[in-house]
């Protein structure tokens, strides 16, 4: 299994990105795919999911700012982030819980993981 994670980079407060996490040796379709984030200095934390069964589900701290969509052509997930905030800054990941089911922002029921992909948002 591997991801690639992509779409990172530096933008301004209230500006926008989108990261994409393309998928091969798995069908996406069949998993719950996570987003998670690590601060500097700080430690990891769940920011978004979906899955076919459960729908998208986020943090309180990015929902209605960042949007999760897949495309199952692809096999490849999106993570739209709109109004971006200095707070926002971190190296962001994707990853895959295999068997699914539960709270999908706890890094412990994640099996696979990206290589991340860094976002900055200057003030």
């Amino acid at each position: 299994v591997q991801l690639v994670e992509s779409g990172g980079g530096l933008v301004q407060a209230g500006g926008s990105l989108r990261l994409s996490c393309e998928a091969s040796g798995i069908n996406f379709d069949d998993y719950t795919i996570g987003w998670l984030r690590q601060a500097p200095g700080k430690a990891r934390r769940g920011v978004a999911c979906i899955s076919s069964s459960d729908g998208a589900y986020s943090a309180d701290s990015v929902q209605g700012r960042f949007t999760n969509s897949s495309d199952k052509a692809k096999n490849t997930v999106y993570l739209q982030m709109d109004n971006l905030k200095p707070e926002d800054t971190a190296v962001y990941y994707c990853a895959v819980d295999k068997y699914g089911g539960a709270y999908c922002l706890a890094l412990a029921v994640y099996d696979y993981w990206g290589q991340g992909t860094q976002v900055t948002v200057s003030s």
